[in-house]
This record gives C-alpha cells, structure tokens and sequence, in this order.
C-alpha cells in the first residue's frame, strides 16, 4: 500500500492563489508515483472568494479537503486544527502563495525516508524588503537566545512531520500555539535543509509588521520563562535594595544620631520594609505563576522514542539468565 502524505495548506483571502497551489501540488505528486496524497485547506473565515473556489476544487478532486472556520482564529490555531486533521503518514505545510516551492517536497520526501521524523526548510534568502528581513532575523536570534528549547534559526513553516508527531499534536491543547517552537521541542530526528524563498506573484501578504510582532511575542511567551525570571530578578535586587537603605536608616538613628524630622525615620522604615517585602513576594509568585503557566500549556508527557526489552520484568523470578547451563 502506498504511503499517504497530507499537504496542510492555510489560506486567508488568498482568491488570487488557492488554484494555483492545487495545480502546484497535484504536478509536484507526479512525480511521487510510489505516495497517494490528500490536501487539506484551511480557510481562516476568509471574505473573497476564497472558499466559493475552495468548494469547486474539492468537487473536482475528492483527494482535497477544505476547513472553513466560522472566523479567523488567527494563523497558528488554523494551522494546528490542519495538523490534527491530517491522516498521512506523514504531513507537509506549505503557504498558499507559494513562496516556498512545492518542487522541494520531494526532496524533503527523500530526507523523512531516511529516518528523520521532522524536515524543515531555511531560509537562505528572502524577497522581503532589508527591514523586514532584518526583524525576521532578529526575532529568530532572540526567541532562540530566551527560549528554554533548542530552535532552529531562520526556520519558517515550511516543514514535514511524521505520523508520530502528528498523533502528539492531536493531544496539544494551547488556545496561543507556536508549532515552530511545539515541534522542535519534541525532539526525535530533525534535519533542515537550505533553500531560496520566491517572490509572491499574486496576492497581498497576511502578515504585516503587527502580525509578526504578534508572533514574537507568542513564540517568546510559550517557549520562555524569561520575562518572568527578569521580574523575579528585578524584584530580588530591588528588595535588597530598599533593605540596605533600610538597614542604613535604623545604623543612622540609632549609632550616628542622625536628626530628622519627626516621625521621618518611622515612616521611611515602613515604607521600605513594605516595598522589600513586595518585591521579594512578588518574585516568589512570578516563579509559582511560571510553573503553573507551563503546566496549563499541557503539552505532551515526554515521549518514548524507543523502548528495548519492554517484555522484561526485573521482579519477576523467572527473568532470564545470561549464565550458560554448566
């Protein structure tokens, strides 16, 4: 039997190019004789006409399936309801304007039957503007730089999974997903490879500058506890801080003989043992708030890639010898 491989492709007011994607895919599977192929198309509440050809399609070809959501629910939460409705073998994402050639999938193919689990493209080049192309490239440093998982850099969503990261995706439930940084931090074998992103040849991008800053801070927020160990340590200094002075005002009263105004020193004290008191509270509930924050992403236990001589009971009496009968 032919191996399936699911082609996950978001569209959002993409009229100018949902066909040819389809046309892209179905020429590219030409030549994958040895793989039967489905395509799963997204459409993000689009308000063109977007999903009237959508429709067409899908009775051309039963080999196409569309999801309409009844808004947008934004970029990354179509993409993973895409991944959980896949049922290939493996999965391939590909953006609906084609900036990423669908010529490449099957060199990608080639790579995940080697034995990679995860395959996804680098960026080599990019058609956007050097500003554009600058914050990209920074974000990517950065969020890599914070993040507590080991994230390829200059990655886009140009990626193929396999069936088993597939099934861990279909227990995720994370209402601000990053599947870049999700599907890193599951670990198994991952390879890139290097490639020249294309120019959009129809279309308008879906992701202007507010988009992308909105996509850093999701990727920095779900895969760090950075900001809230920056508070925490913030909150640790300046307790110390205010306790020093605080210690500096009872030293100056009490052994220099330091004469303030009336009640000054009382009040000072209080002030300052009450902003230590928060500062080191406030610290120790943004370390609590972390742990609770990371446990509610209820992200997958960690996954048994292998297991060797699970038949094997170490209580058992009857475990086999490894000593020869004499």
């Amino acid at each position: 039997m032919k191996p399936l491989i699911s082609v996950l492709i978001p569209a959002f007011n993409e009229e100018a190019n949902v066909r040819r994607a389809y046309a892209a895919i179905v020429e590219t599977f030409r030549d994958l004789p040895g793989y039967n192929y489905e395509i799963i198309f997204t459409d993000n509440h689009s308000t063109d006409r977007t999903f009237q050809i959508l429709q067409e399609i899908a009775r051309e070809d039963r080999r196409v399936r569309v999801i309409r959501f009844s808004r947008n629910v934004g970029y990354q939460r179509s993409l993973l309801i895409a991944y959980k409705a896949a049922t290939g073998d493996c999965s391939v994402q590909i953006d609906c304007d084609l900036q990423d050639p669908p010529h490449l999938i099957p060199q990608m193919v080639a790579l995940w039957r080697q034995g990679h689990q995860v395959v996804y493209g680098i960026r080599r080049s990019l058609t956007d503007g050097w500003f554009t192309v600058f914050v990209r490239r920074t974000f990517y440093r950065c969020i890599n730089a914070l993040s507590e998982d080991d994230l390829p850099l200059n990655v886009g969503e140009f990626r193929l999974v396999d069936r088993r990261i597939l099934d861990e995706l279909r227990r995720v439930d994370d209402t601000s997903p990053y599947l870049r940084g999700l599907i890193s931090a599951m670990g198994f074998s991952q390879v890139g490879f290097e490639y020249d992103r294309e120019a959009r040849v129809a279309g308008e991008s879906k992701f202007p500058f507010r988009a992308m800053f909105s996509l850093a801070v999701d990727g920095i927020l779900n895969h760090s506890l950075t900001p809230l160990r920056i508070a925490s340590m913030t909150s640790l200094i300046m307790g110390t801080a205010t306790f020093l002075l605080l210690i500096g005002y009872v030293i100056g009263k009490l052994v220099f003989g330091q004469e303030w105004p009336a009640g000054f020193a009382t009040t000072t004290i209080l002030i300052l043992l009450s902003i230590t008191l928060n500062a080191i509270f406030l610290g120790i509930i943004g370390e609590y708030i972390g742990r609770i924050f990371m446990q509610s992403k209820r992200r997958p236990t960690p996954i048994i890639e292998a297991s060797l001589n699970d038949e094997f009971d170490a209580h058992s009496e009857r475990a086999p010898s490894r000593m020869g009968s004499g």
